[in-house]
């Protein structure tokens, strides 16, 4: 069986040869910022999300950390930190997964059945059981104000790697030993 080095690097390029805009941060592959498109015939489409994804060392044999850079009204999703409650990527994962499972199957998914029992943001899941009207009404507004093309810039970004730590990300168990870089970009 291939090392789990080989695999990181199979499963990224195989990412950026499919249709998603892949970006590298910090010039690796441990750490990747990939665009996402909410799935069609569901109230997140037409939004555009930058996510973040760090891969562990021990990948795939431990489940990468998944947050959305952009905000986004899910009941499922952290607003602040972004970060994303999925069991299959913080509990159920498994090495037959890859990358392109969370962006073409797991993300979307999530999108499309929201579970509000299980809340990381709990006005959206008070909201979408209380008022569903209203409740698709704030998801298409957050679409429209935070999730479009033209929003998603470089210097967007990096204001927003500056508000997520490590810790927000996904499980919150993050294994990376990076510190965090101490002054801001020059304008």
């Amino acid at each position: 069986m291939s090392s789990p080095s080989k695999r990181r690097e199979m499963d990224v390029m195989k990412l950026m040869m499919s249709d998603y805009s892949v970006e590298p941060i910090n010039d690796g592959i441990s750490e990747l910022k990939v665009e996402f498109h909410g799935p069609k015939d569901s109230l997140y489409e037409g939004g555009v999300w930058k996510v973040r994804v760090e891969l562990p060392d021990a990948y795939p044999y431990k489940s990468p950390s998944i947050g959305f850079i952009n905000k986004i009204f899910h009941p499922n999703v952290d607003e602040l930190s972004g970060s994303v409650c999925l069991d299959v990527i913080n509990q159920t994962w498994s090495p037959m997964f890859d990358l392109l499972n969370i962006f073409e199957v797991f993300l979307p998914q999530l999108l499309l059945y929201p579970n509000p029992s299980d809340p990381l943001n709990g006005d959206a899941a008070s909201l979408m059981m209380k008022d569903q009207k209203q409740y698709e009404q704030r998801v298409k507004e957050y679409c429209e104000r935070y999730a479009k093309k033209e929003n998603i810039t470089s210097s967007t970004l990096e204001d927003s790697d500056e508000d997520i730590s490590n810790d927000d990300i996904s499980d919150g168990q993050s294994t990376s030993s990076d510190d965090n870089i101490v002054g801001d970009a020059d304008p």
